[in-house]
């Protein structure tokens, strides 16, 4: 179970750019002297550190192990492309190096240059890894003398965001020792950020109690246990499957404001369909609805807790995806209402607590392989589905524009295949992982989802 995430860019050269472009453009990242201090790290272990893994930095960093050159075989089609990742995806980053590759390929018939990235997800997220591309890029195409994305420097300097709650994952443990201290040896302020700190902790048991109520009755809520077993929850290989397509997000809007659901309702929507279709092209479908765990932001509340100070909490949802309706529109009400459901149910509690109640959620899909209990107990949820926002205008480095990107993210043990979405200049793009033995004829679903949009629309009366 590889635990990098990466990322596949499409660039188009500029109009100046000569027959040596693309070997010049991977010259120019493999002769980096600096590199960022992210890029140096790498997780080191001894009897000094007690077992534990910490970080390290390579003083010896070897930038061509890191930054490599490939072309595609003719005829240089997309599916090369996606084969080629597949396979870059599936190599595990050795724990001795700093743990990324970035690698520029040709060969494109139609002239366009791919980067793929890939980085250990214990460095990045998907969203600080959104950031961290649109940092290193530029919405001014005349720009030149950028450098690689990886060089100390390159990504502009923003300004320092506020500290958030969900920087405390452990709250319950900082509430205690916080408790423990004698309040009356502190300022006020710091009195009244102790006391709702531990209110935090002790509303945990309540919200335990109320989350886990909700996944008994089959309603949404931060864990889920109702969730039928399918070909996608079992024991998988490392060797990966990918595919990648994107829609325009017009099209997307068009059927959210037509229906009076969001953006991210429809692309639940694409993707339940795709499901139905999928699985019952395979005889594989369950009788019961699917269940996805998908990623949520959530305004932090605003009295109550000492998390008032940051700005979002980050959840998760167990979501329905009416799998189980053969109709378009059918299915879309009822992922919105699980949505909004989900949410509701999220909105009672602090920022905190929803880090806890999340993580519990997540938990079974961890503890359940390492037990070797696939196929014996009945899995939390059945994929992983994501949307992750992007850089709304066109963005470029070093004049090539950035033409199409799409994530590349981790199928778990257990957990198949993991569709990671991410929007970018107008468009939407899906990237999908899957296990290469597990989840067969990967790129159909493309043609799926592209077949459930065009549904959608007829559903909600979109031209």
């Amino acid at each position: 179970m590889p635990m990098h995430v990466g990322g596949l860019q499409l660039f188009e050269p500029p109009a100046d750019a000569g027959p040596e472009y693309v070997r010049e453009m991977f010259e120019s990242m493999r002769d980096t002297e600096r590199i960022a201090p992210l890029f140096l790290k790498h997780p080191y272990r001894s009897v000094k550190t007690g077992g534990t893994l910490t970080w390290r930095d390579d003083e010896q960093i070897d930038i061509e192990h890191h930054v490599r050159h490939s072309a595609l075989p003719q005829p240089g089609r997309v599916r090369e492309l996606l084969e080629l990742v597949g396979r870059l995806h599936s190599t595990r980053l050795a724990w001795e190096r700093p743990l990324w590759e970035t690698h520029v390929i040709e060969g494109l018939a139609d002239g366009r240059v791919a980067m793929y990235t890939k980085l250990h997800h214990s460095l990045v997220d998907g969203i600080s890894a959104m950031r961290l591309m649109a940092s290193t890029l530029s919405s001014d195409p005349d720009r030149r003398g950028m450098p690689a994305p990886f060089a100390e420097g390159a990504a502009r300097r923003r300004k320092p965001e506020p500290e958030s709650s969900d920087s405390l994952p452990a709250a319950a443990v900082d509430a205690a020792t916080t408790a423990a201290r004698t309040l009356a040896d502190l300022p006020g302020d710091a009195v009244r950020t102790a006391l709702s700190i531990s209110a935090d902790a002790a509303g945990m048991p309540l919200a335990l109690v109320k989350t886990l109520r909700k996944g008994l009755k089959n309603e949404t809520s931060a864990v889920s246990l109702a969730a039928p077993r399918t070909i996608f929850n079992q024991s998988i290989t490392g060797a990966r499957r990918f595919a990648a397509q994107d829609w325009p997000i017009e099209r997307i809007r068009g059927v959210g404001k037509a229906t009076g659901t969001t953006i991210n309702d429809v692309v639940l929507a694409m993707c339940s369909g795709a499901m139905r279709t999928y699985l019952t092209e395979l005889d594989a479908l369950p009788e019961q609805s699917m269940v996805s765990m998908v990623p949520i932001g959530l305004k932090a509340k605003q009295a109550g807790s000492a998390s008032a100070e940051g700005g979002n909490a980050i959840g998760s949802v167990m979501v329905r995806l009416a799998t189980d309706r053969a109709d378009p529109a059918d299915r879309l009400r009822t992922i919105s209402q699980s949505m909004k459901d989900g949410k509701e149910a999220l909105s009672s509690m602090t920022p905190a607590q929803i880090v806890a109640m999340s993580a519990i959620g997540m938990a079974p899909s961890i503890v359940v392989p390492m037990l070797r209990m696939q196929g014996i107990v009945r899995p939390p949820y059945n994929l992983i589905i994501s949307n992750v926002p992007g850089p709304r205008v066109p963005h470029y480095w070093n004049g090539a524009q950035l033409v199409g990107s799409y994530p590349v993210s981790i199928p778990i043990n257990g957990m198949a295949l993991n569709i990671t979405c991410t929007s970018y200049a107008g468009n939407m793009g899906f990237g999908l992982t899957g296990c290469r033995r597990t989840v067969p004829h990967l790129q159909r679903l493309l043609t799926f989802l592209d077949d459930e949009l065009a549904a959608l629309e007829k559903a909600a009366g979109v031209s």
